[in-house]
């Protein structure tokens, strides 16, 4: 099972090629959300956590990015990879609130 950054491609986890020009993304380091739906922190996770990267561009508030998220080809693999276990946004939110 892919995490985002393998699935995308997008560089911005530790040692990838894109740190320098768009910088770290928040989500391979966001621990509180590790294991959900799989993934390592937050590669499963992705769109609950703000400052990720989305069709090439750092998205910032939860509300900003969840319509993208709505249609990401990520998201949806996720959603049928982990069928009846996955584990919605609310619920992550949630997780990463405590």
């Amino acid at each position: 099972m892919d995490n985002c950054w393998e699935f995308k491609g997008c560089g911005r986890q530790p040692g990838g090629h894109a740190i320098e020009e768009l910088g770290s993304c928040p989500v391979p380091l966001e621990s509180r959300a590790s294991g959900i739906n799989g993934g390592l922190n937050a590669g499963r996770s992705c769109w609950a956590v703000a400052g990720s990267l989305c069709d090439g561009k750092v998205q910032g508030t939860f509300a900003k990015k969840l319509m993208n998220c709505g249609s990401c080809s990520f998201a949806h693999k996720v959603m049928k990879e982990q069928g009846g276990e996955f584990i919605n946004a609310a619920n992550i939110i949630a997780t990463l609130s405590t």
